[in-house]
C-alpha cells in the first residue's frame, strides 16, 4: 500500500463541439434544442451556434432526420397528428421539415390515423355496444387529448353527441 493518496489527472474541459457530439450520440436533437442544452451547460451562445453548425455540416445533426424520428416515435406511441405537429413546432422546426416528417410517415404507411385511433380505443376500452354512450364519450375524449382530430375520434369511438 502506498502512503500517499493516489492522484488523478484532471480531465480537460470538453469543447462545445465535444459536448454537442456527446448529446447527439445519445439521441437525435433539433438545432434549437441542441443550442439550448449547450447553453445550459455553460457554453456561450455564439460558441454553441458554431458547434451546432459544425455538427450539421459533418452530418451529425439534421433537423429533417430529427423530425422524422420524433414523428415516428410519437405515432408508434399512440399520439395523433395534431399533437405530433405541435411538438415538432415546439422544437423550432421549419414548416417544410415538419411536412417532410409527415411525408416520411406516409411513406412508411404509418399515417392511417383512423386505424391508429381505432387500435387505441380497442386496446384501451375494448369492445362496447351501442348503449355504452359514456364509454364512447370517454374514448373520444381520450383520442382528442392524444392529438387526434374530432373526425377520427368520432369514427374510432362511434361517439356522436347528437345521439
Amino acid at each position: 500500500m502506498r502512503d500517499s493518496p493516489r492522484r488523478r489527472r484532471k480531465r480537460p474541459e470538453p469543447t462545445p463541439a465535444q459536448r454537442a457530439l456527446g448529446l447527439l450520440v445519445r439521441r437525435e436533437h433539433s438545432r434549437r434544442e441542441l443550442e439550448r442544452k449547450l447553453a445550459a451547460r455553460g457554453v456561450e451562445p455564439e460558441e454553441a451556434t458554431r458547434a451546432v453548425a459544425r455538427m450539421a455540416a459533418e452530418g451529425w445533426q439534421d433537423d429533417t432526420r430529427f423530425a422524422a424520428s420524433l414523428a415516428r416515435s410519437r405515432a408508434v406511441a399512440g399520439y395523433g397528428p395534431l399533437r405530433i405537429r405541435v411538438e415538432l413546432d415546439s422544437h423550432g422546426l421549419d414548416a417544410g421539415v415538419v411536412e417532410a416528417a409527415f411525408a416520411a410517415l406516409a411513406e412508411d404507411g404509418e399515417d392511417d390515423w383512423d386505424a391508429r385511433a381505432r387500435e387505441l380505443v380497442e386496446r384501451r376500452f375494448g369492445d362496447f355496444g351501442p348503449e355504452d354512450f359514456g364509454r364512447r364519450r370517454k374514448a373520444a375524449e381520450f383520442l382528442i387529448r392524444r392529438g387526434f382530430g374530432v373526425g377520427s375520434a368520432r369514427r374510432a369511438s362511434g361517439f356522436d353527441p347528437e345521439d
